[in-house]
């Protein structure tokens, strides 16, 4: 399956560095789309956790079609 999350702002390379499951683009109205694979539910928590730990606010995410 897959997730997309739509970030707050511009995210910074560093930032991407630490999440080299997915990938990146600007999102058309601001804010940065983070998406790719994820294994399961567990996954989807792993990564908002890993989000906050870094500041990041999530401020929607969905599963996309695989």
């Amino acid at each position: 399956m897959r997730y997309e999350f739509i970030i707050m702002g511009s995210v910074s390379d560093d930032i991407l560095a630490a999440f080299p499951e997915l990938s990146s683009t600007p999102y058309p109205t601001g804010g940065t789309a983070l998406y790719g694979p994820v294994r399961d539910e567990a996954d989807v928590s792993s990564l908002l956790a890993r989000f906050g730990d870094l500041g990041l606010s999530v401020v929607e995410m969905r599963r996309l079609p695989d």
